[in-house]
């Protein structure tokens, strides 16, 4: 038997995608799975997705990987390039790339006979790659006039604060975009997830789902259920022991936790070293066979051990659910760790199985 295991729904990712798709109805879709797709495993995530119209990574390496797994479809590299060998690399797998800054113009300007499709990023407010405004034209002029242009270069920004419903530094940002671009050649994108669900006027040309392709919400309060989607991951383990309590006995290092009063407990074969946090406090919900369970004491590298009550009939092997399904979404767990669903996906770490599920087969 496996230890902690993480059950990706293709099924539920292509609703997902479907669901985006009735969101922004006239945008092409830019699917994002860099950071092995947000821990859901990248490559089968880029298989299924095979109806998106191009994917996002951060990293060349991670382009690389896709095209080493045979996945065809345009990719585009959101960090871009920071060297010769990228450039060429670009080139050579047929990489789009993001342009932010100086010094990659100077680098393609330099380099002139390898030739990738660009993007090239305006910093609208975010202050983290891009080029400003009074930069934006100089920057597109030069990138036009590269020999090895394939084509004019995207345009794109990206939202610091859409998460949040009306928010004026979005309508700010929405608006400094749509004034740099005016007039200029090139398909547009702006709208990450929250910029999809909170800002229709920024869906443009294309749209950059992540978050929301897994079925997790990217809006502080709602839950991906309340959004019309269904969660990808569910992470689940195994109840590995159990043990009887009586009133007074304390559990786990530190003996932060102490039963007041006689209950069972359950040791499950997960910790911080499978990605389950070990900031979650005392009382976060699991369920073990369905059935309600509460954290008890700190989580260990291994193993994590939860209150099962008096009368429960919880058996050695029986599944202990941490998080996915409708009834114990992500955004909940992430909230008791103090953190973010983004983190908590992209956590689950390596030694954690992924199994890949439709609604035919499973697949390993």
């Amino acid at each position: 038997m496996s230890a902690a295991t993480a059950r990706i729904d293709t099924d539920a990712l292509r609703h997902n995608l479907g669901q985006i798709r009735n969101r922004a109805p006239a945008s092409k879709i830019m699917a994002v799975i860099k950071a092995n797709a947000y821990g859901h495993g990248m490559v089968a995530i880029a298989q299924a997705l095979a109806d998106a119209d191009s994917l996002a990574v951060a990293r060349v390496e991670e382009a690389i990987q896709l095209r080493e797994a045979g996945i065809a479809c345009p990719i585009v590299v959101l960090e871009g390039i920071c060297n010769a060998d990228e450039l060429g690399l670009a080139g050579q797998h047929s990489l789009e790339t993001v342009v932010h800054c100086r010094e990659q113009i100077i680098l393609m300007e330099q380099n002139s006979g390898t030739g990738a499709d660009l993007w090239l990023k305006l910093d609208t407010g975010m202050n983290r790659l891009g080029f400003t405004a009074e930069e934006f034209g100089e920057a597109h002029r030069r990138l036009v006039n590269l020999p090895s242009a394939n084509r004019d270069p995207g345009l794109m920004s990206h939202f610091s604060s859409a998460d949040v419903a009306e928010s004026a530094t979005s309508q700010e940002q929405l608006r400094k975009f749509l004034e740099t671009t005016a007039g200029l050649p090139g398909e547009r994108s702006l709208a990450n997830s929250a910029g999809i669900l909170n800002i229709p006027a920024s869906h443009l040309e294309w749209v950059r789902p992540g978050l929301s392709l897994y079925g997790v919400s990217p809006v502080a309060g709602k839950t991906g259920q309340d959004l019309g989607l269904r969660p990808v991951m569910r992470f689940s383990t195994w109840l590995l022991a159990t043990r009887n309590l009586v009133a007074g006995d304390t559990v786990g290092y530190g003996c932060r936790w102490r039963a007041v009063r006689p209950t069972r407990l359950g040791i499950a074969a997960c910790g911080y070293g499978d990605g389950y946090p070990w900031a979650l406090p005392e009382g976060t919900p699991l369920r073990v066979n369905g059935k309600h369970a509460r954290l008890a004491g700190r989580v260990s590298m291994d193993m994590i051990a939860f209150d099962l009550g008096a009368d429960s009939d919880a058996r050695i092997g029986d599944e202990v659910l941490l998080w996915g399904e409708t009834e114990l979404p992500v955004e909940e767990i992430a909230a008791a760790a103090q953190s973010i669903p983004y983190e908590l996906l992209c956590r689950v770490s390596e030694r954690v199985s992924r199994e890949i599920v439709t609604s035919q087969a499973p697949i390993r």
